[in-house]
């Protein structure tokens, strides 16, 4: 039997240190702040993923997690492209579905990958990949055409699906910002112009 203190010592030895408490709020705060500067955020991500590819060029190996991360990447592009509700697989669950009529009520695309966990995701894959090209275990010697032969043609049936899905349900994955209309021409400006005849 334990007594009041063998509790308490548990409990202790479950929490992490001070110093790691610390740096995950500062690092949640940072992230926070990142959230509206998307394309800044994107910005550094391609660096971090032109620096991986650097690498793995220069290195000449890795291809193996090179691929790997190929794969990540085209699941979290599935996840992104994807609605939240599909209404493939729940036609009637009674939350919000897709418009499918012309007559249907507008229903903004919700994703089933909002674009910040998406853009997280994607960054933290770069960061691990790139942390795996300094221990050999990772490097196998593979030929590495074939493996980006057989990439290519899953990327491409994969989005290929996801294309029929969009046609078939009707819906863009992209918001490009509030439509504009030009409208009717006032009546003031078309009637100055016949004055002027």
């Amino acid at each position: 039997m334990e007594g009041p203190g063998g509790s308490s010592a548990s409990a202790t030895a479950a929490t992490p240190p001070q110093w790691w408490q610390d740096f995950s709020k500062l690092f949640q705060h940072y992230l926070d702040k990142s959230t509206p500067h998307s394309t800044y955020r994107w910005i550094g991500t391609f660096v971090i993923a032109s620096i991986y590819g650097l690498r793995v060029f220069y290195l000449q190996g890795f291809y193996i997690v090179s691929y790997g991360l190929g794969i990540y990447m085209l699941n979290l592009l599935i996840g992104f492209l994807s609605p939240l509700v599909d209404p493939e697989l729940e036609p009637s669950d009674g939350g919000p579905l897709l418009p499918t009529k012309g007559s249907d009520e507008f229903k903004p695309f919700i994703r089933r990958l909002p674009e910040f966990k998406f853009w997280y995701s994607f960054t933290k894959a770069f960061l691990i990949a790139f942390l795996m090209t300094f221990f050999s275990v990772f490097g196998v010697p593979v030929f590495w055409p074939i493996l980006l032969c057989y990439w290519v043609v899953l990327f491409v049936l994969t989005m290929r699906r996801q294309i029929a899905h969009m046609i078939k349900y009707r819906y863009i994955p992209f918001s490009l910002g509030k439509q504009k209309y030009g409208g009717k021409k006032s009546y003031a400006s078309s009637s100055s112009g016949s004055r002027a005849d």
